[in-house]
């Protein structure tokens, strides 16, 4: 997938409707929760995350970090800005801190304000996400992941694979009050678009995740299908093969895997 294809949103008028009412109606159980969950992301803040990715840092990445911060601190026009933006969100990324990186991606998002901008700020904090251990950390990165994703559809929300990412955070970092969400999501734009592969690839990805090998090879083999070039599903579609026991497929797919 490209970076684009890794952004999702939901219509902004239709999520301060879900926020308006939708609470309205829940059991205070499920309001609990909800609340939980938010203030378990507000009490990590970038505040808090800058500083000690700082201190983490050797003495010459730390010398270079801060003099591209106050490069951008002398910046007056947007399109410098940005500029040094690009240069931060790329160092702290191959500093191996997604999470620093997505900050300065959304800053630049905030400044152009596109499609792609927010679409690329989601795809890091996600990936920061997958990499993630601490659960107040992957509460932070989830929940700014997932409004850039928003941001991104509110700009193009025909755009399917905005809606897919958005379902895959909700599976990687699974709502307390509503854990299935994630999957329920993929499942309905899979009713709606039942040829699609980047769909079938991510319901195969998560019935090899759940051990339900015969719908994984079911879901794979229709997105190999439909895109042979998803290697990616061909080496699934191996490793499902070999569970289920059957050698001369998974051994097949293997090669193609390979290619």
């Amino acid at each position: 997938m490209t970076k684009l294809q890794y952004a999702v949103i939901t219509v902004a008028v239709l999520l301060l409707l879900v926020l308006r009412f939708g609470c309205e109606t829940k059991a205070p159980k499920m309001k609990g929760l909800e609340k939980s969950r938010s203030l378990l992301a507000q009490n990590t803040d970038i505040n808090v995350l800058l500083p000690a990715a700082k201190d983490s840092l050797a003495a010459n990445d730390l010398a270079l970090v801060e003099a591209l911060e106050e490069e951008f601190a002398r910046q007056t026009t947007d399109t410098a800005k940005v500029t040094v933006l690009k240069r931060l969100a790329g160092e702290w990324y191959s500093l191996n801190n997604a999470v620093i990186s997505g900050h300065y991606a959304q800053q630049i998002a905030e400044l152009l304000n596109t499609e792609e901008s927010w679409s690329i700020a989601g795809t890091t904090f996600a990936l920061a996400l997958q990499r993630l251990s601490d659960p107040v950390v992957r509460e932070f990165a989830a929940s700014r992941a997932t409004k850039a994703f928003e941001n991104a559809i509110s700009i193009n929300p025909d755009e399917l694979a905005h809606k897919i990412n958005l379902a895959l955070v909700y599976t990687d970092n699974p709502p307390q009050d509503n854990p299935m969400k994630g999957i329920l999501m993929l499942r309905e734009l899979n009713d709606s678009n039942p040829d699609n592969p980047a769909i079938l690839l991510q319901l195969g990805r998560l019935a090899m995740r759940t051990n339900q090998l015969e719908r994984a090879v079911e879901r794979l083999e229709r997105a190999f299908q439909l895109d042979p070039s998803l290697i990616e599903a061909a080496c699934m579609l191996a490793e499902a093969y070999a569970g289920l026991g059957n050698k001369e497929k998974s051994d097949s797919f293997a090669q193609k895997c390979e290619q």
